[in-house]
């Protein structure tokens, strides 16, 4: 049985490294990214080819992947005459990957179910690293058989892969793990600061932070930029992490979900945002608190 094709749409960081990853297991991919050159060097790079529209993209895939930075994009890239509902194929599957609410994928499943094809959301929680080695954990919400269709694409992606429920339920858990991430990365930046001003060397108070019963993996691939932050690069920015708070807030008003913590974590990151920029790494908590302590 010949390999199905996939289409990623979304070139950033965690889209780039998703073609990447698919290319270098025998998977045809198609690229497309609203600034067409950035598709254009990937696709050279990996081996892969760039489509001009996002139909153009979907009509040539068996999978289609979105990974873009918000809701308005993931619409955007699914209506409209040269959008993904608009080519997909029948007995395709387009799964976003979006950090997004429920509500907007929901929104959007009706133009491709009209079309014969599936959808799913599959937010992943992981790293550049950790998709480069396939190693993301993909929480996935739709209708089983189009699960199962994605999967031989999902498996190449994923060290641990949970289909959660009906549409929506994989977008609604990304949002609850960014709700811990973000709680974990302001106890994190606190913890490291109060170490280093008590006279504890800054790699080695993050060593031991790590080692420590709180040492998710989220501790162990951010240490360079909290050990280091202005030498590294940014992985993930403020901008993004309020985004993602935002819609966190809304989707426990629309739940009734009591949030407190979130609150804080949101008011952590404008504050770090306010000194240091909406495109500095979620790190610079910490450089903040640091500064702050300073004053």
């Amino acid at each position: 049985m010949p390999e199905p094709t996939a289409a990623v749409l979304g070139t950033g960081r965690m889209g780039s490294a998703m073609a990447e990853r698919l290319a270098t297991q025998g998977i045809a991919v198609i690229l497309y990214n609203r600034t067409p050159d950035r598709a254009v060097e990937l696709a050279e790079r990996i081996g892969a080819r760039a489509a001009a529209t996002p139909a153009i993209a979907a009509a040539e895939a068996d999978v289609i992947i979105t990974m873009v930075a918000d809701d308005a994009a993931v619409r955007a890239l699914f209506g409209g005459p040269d959008g993904i509902a608009a080519g997909i194929r029948l007995g395709a599957v387009a799964v976003d990957m979006s950090t997004v609410l429920p509500a907007t994928i929901r929104s959007i499943a009706a133009g491709i179910e009209a079309t014969g094809a599936g959808i799913l959301d599959g937010p992943v929680s992981g790293s550049v690293t950790s998709t480069l080695a396939g190693e993301l954990t993909i929480m996935v919400g739709g209708e089983p058989a189009d699960f199962e269709r994605a999967r031989p694409i999902l498996d190449r992606l994923a060290k641990r892969l949970f289909h959660l429920g009906p549409l929506g339920t994989g977008a609604a858990m990304k949002l609850a793990v960014n709700t811990l991430i973000y709680g974990l990365n302001g106890a994190l930046s606190e913890g490291l600061v109060l170490a280093e001003r008590n006279g504890i060397d800054r790699g080695l108070a993050y060593d031991v932070l790590a080692a420590s019963a709180a040492g998710a993996p989220f501790v162990a691939y951010k240490r360079a930029a909290f050990v280091e932050p202005e030498a590294t690069p940014v992985a993930f920015s403020l901008a993004l992490a309020e985004k993602d708070l935002h819609l966190i807030d809304e989707l426990a008003g629309a739940s009734r979900t009591p949030m407190p913590q979130a609150k804080v974590n949101l008011e952590q990151i404008q504050a770090a945002t306010r000194s240091a920029g909406g495109d500095a790494d979620l790190s610079m908590v910490a450089s903040h608190l640091r500064e702050e302590g300073r004053r």
